[in-house]
């Protein structure tokens, strides 16, 4: 059980925030509690959570929490609070308690350069909402990220989630073309611009995408964006995993641009009604001549392979949703989902790992990276197959789990020659250590 605090002097972010925009622990609703209880270590207190409403009220509440030394878990609408480790608070280097700094409220659209194909938006901002202001002038940012619903733009930067169309259009990283964020100490900083030729300052993009809050706290963002495109077709294929193996290794190697190439385990294969056997999910999109005739390629691709090749003839974008879906839904907070990245020619032998009988497995394939879900599996099975990654020259990070798993595990695995950096970076960035600390790689 996380410990409650019976009285809290609220004083001074009452100073700052409207008083419909602090909710004491106590008074918050449960849905919300149980989000940010997944992302905290047992036995630590949390005070209360804020609502800022203006980059500036950011800026003085993480100013006071500094003064104050409270600890801060930053969070948007909380989908994703629940990834990665949990954060702790030191009772011999802070003072009791942690305040919950949400964006959510932070949501508005600052610009968009619809001829420059740029837009600036504040991080509370959903996904959902900046695709459809998009989609009235045509474009969309290609991102496919997990609880699309839910999820804000900041905390898809803050956690790197870009989902299958990173074969066409890469990570977040390279999307973001300016930041500005508050700093551990209050002020507020910012990188990039809202140009997509701009080198201004330092590259902070890549360096606050995948931080998980523990740098700064996300107040502004700048994208490049794309134009929609007029047609979209996906092709599945389906069997013997050598053949599927072969096929992938074809199309990697060939002239066809896929925005989304994706092998997906015998389990997930079976969950969404494709057949038996390994899978491969490929999707197109271009100008309509161009989607049917790179289709009809791997279809004669697969066909040679004896693979079951088919052009999907229903709601092709159901079907990319469903494959959201059958990893990300929730069951309780009982599921595994583990972030993995193994060499792309590894892909498929890793969805034949013995494990996977019991779980399901998606990786895309250009850049061998992906997501396993179980509804069970044991620490000592996850540390087999995190072996089983490394040996490749890979990683497994593990996302979400059950609060007693990830007491007991280290949840991010990695010990190279990065975490001195790392803390270093951290050290600079936040030298009271009160931005979600402990919670980041190497208890970072």
């Amino acid at each position: 059980m996380i410990l409650q605090k019976n009285k809290f002097n609220i004083q001074e972010l009452a100073a700052i925030l409207a008083k419909e925009n602090i909710s004491l622990w106590e008074n918050i609703d449960p849905i919300k509690k149980q989000q940010i209880s997944q992302a905290i270590a047992p036995n630590n207190t949390i005070n209360c959570i804020i609502y800022p409403e203006t980059q500036t009220q950011l800026s003085d509440v993480v100013a006071c929490c500094a003064k104050n030394n409270w600890v801060i878990l930053p969070c948007g609408s909380g989908s994703k609070l629940h990834w990665g480790g949990l954060l702790k608070v030191d009772p011999t280097t802070h003072d009791e308690g942690i305040i919950v700094v949400s964006c959510d409220r932070l949501n508005g659209l600052i610009e968009h350069a619809v001829g420059d194909l740029t837009v600036t938006v504040e991080p509370g901002m959903k996904y959902t909402d900046l695709q459809a202001t998009l989609a009235k002038t045509g474009q969309f940012l290609p991102i496919d990220p997990a609880y699309p619903e839910a999820a804000t733009i900041g905390g898809i930067v803050a956690t790197a989630d870009t989902g299958s169309l990173r074969q066409r259009y890469r990570g977040v990283r390279d999307m973001l073309l300016g930041i500005s964020f508050v700093r551990s100490d209050g002020k507020v900083a910012k990188a990039g611009g809202r140009v997509v030729k701009n080198v201004a300052g330092y590259d902070l993009m890549k360096l606050f995408t995948g931080s998980y809050g523990t740098l700064g706290i996300i107040s502004q963002v700048t994208f490049r964006v794309y134009p929609i495109q007029e047609a979209s077709g996906t092709v599945v294929l389906v069997g013997e995993k050598n053949n599927i193996a072969q096929a992938t290794k074809t199309l990697l190697s060939s002239a066809l641009t896929p925005v989304a190439i994706d092998l997906v385990s015998v389990n997930l294969v079976k969950e969404l009604g494709l057949g038996k056997g390994v899978g491969l999910i490929v999707r197109f999109q271009t100008i309509i001549d161009s989607v049917e005739e790179q289709a009809s390629k791997l279809l004669e691709v697969g066909n040679s392979l004896g693979l079951n090749s088919i052009r999907y003839d229903g709601n092709e974008a159901e079907l990319w949703n469903k494959l959201k879906q059958k990893i990300w839904q929730s069951q309780e907070n009982k599921e595994i989902i583990c972030k993995i990245g193994v060499m792309p020619n590894k892909v498929v032998e890793t969805l034949e790992q013995p494990v996977l009988e019991n779980g399901l497995g998606l990786i895309h394939g250009g850049s061998g990276l992906g997501e396993l879900r179980f509804n069970y599996v044991t620490i000592e099975t996850i540390l087999e197959l995190r072996q089983w990654c490394e040996s490749t020259g890979g990683f497994l990070t593990v996302l979400v789990a059950p609060l007693e798993m990830k007491q007991k595990l280290d949840v991010w695995g990695y010990n190279q020659n990065g975490l001195e950096i790392m803390r270093r970076i951290k050290q600079k960035f936040d030298p009271q250590n009160i931005l979600n600390s402990y919670s980041f790689v190497g208890g970072i």
